[in-house]
């Protein structure tokens, strides 16, 4: 016999074995990956959740640098009471 005509030790295709991945890793990428695909293609069909979302425009957004603030001002002044 010579050495081509042996067969593999059980040992060394059992260690070759024990270094490749599982299978159900596999699975799981493909999955993970569509669920990436169809989360991204529903979101892109749905459009920006509020108008200021988009990131092109301000969308009418008032910052409160522009006097659009509604409020007292903020501060400890509006918390009367509170300890």
């Amino acid at each position: 016999m010579t050495a081509e005509s042996r067969p593999k030790s059980p040992e060394a295709s059992a260690s070759a074995r024990a270094l490749a991945p599982p299978p159900v890793l596999y699975g799981f990428l493909l999955l993970l990956a569509l669920m990436f695909a169809v989360a991204y293609a529903v979101g892109s069909a749905a459009g920006p959740v509020s108008p200021g979302m988009s990131g092109s425009s301000d969308g009418g957004v008032v910052s409160p640098v522009d006097g659009g603030g509604g409020g007292t001002g903020g501060g400890q002044d509006d918390m009367d009471g509170m300890g």
